[in-house]
């Protein structure tokens, strides 16, 4: 699943437009939809999205010995 699907299923969820997310960011929603296009998103981008939908972003690997990168 890319990570404009998953932003836009937390945008169901939370009942909230993706212009009303672009404008709660910092930007347009004409340059967020350009970014929703692309899917391309630093991890600092997605803590932003995270933090506007009340929620956390994680990112990492996880091994079967508990270390965590």
């Amino acid at each position: 699943m890319t990570i404009s699907k998953k932003i836009k299923m937390a945008l169901a969820y939370k009942g909230i437009s993706e212009a009303d997310l672009a404008r709660s960011i910092g930007t347009s929603p004409s340059a967020f939809n350009q970014r929703m296009k692309t899917g391309k998103f630093s991890s600092e981008d997605m803590e932003k999205i995270a933090t506007a939908l009340g929620g956390t972003f994680y990112f990492g690997f996880e091994f079967a010995d508990g270390v965590k990168i």
